[in-house]
């Protein structure tokens, strides 16, 4: 793997991970705007935020992991060339 091809996956890493910063910031305003309007409307009742919360949380879970977890797979000329290879024995 050359240079510029490792440069295009770094680049799509960081945005990967600056859109998860960016949705984590919206999560906290979301969170804080429902909780504020649930603590005017109707305090010490029923919680209902928390559904708004933990399906923001589930969204933000997945982005983090593909922001920051395993490094990416990256598929090389000789993999498509192997594969294409495969699919051509298999028609055969």
């Amino acid at each position: 793997m050359n240079d510029e091809e490792l440069r295009v996956i770094a680049k799509k890493r960081l945005k990967k991970q600056a859109d998860f910063k960016r949705y984590l910031w919206t999560w906290l305003g979301v969170s804080a705007l429902t909780s504020a309007i649930w603590l005017i409307t109707s305090p010490g009742e029923y919680f209902w935020p928390i559904w708004v919360i933990f399906g923001m949380g589930v969204g933000a879970l997945f982005s983090g992991i593909e922001a920051y977890g395993k490094t990416p797979t990256v598929i090389t000329e000789s993999d498509v060339d192997a594969e294409v290879e495969r699919l051509k024995k298999k028609d055969s």
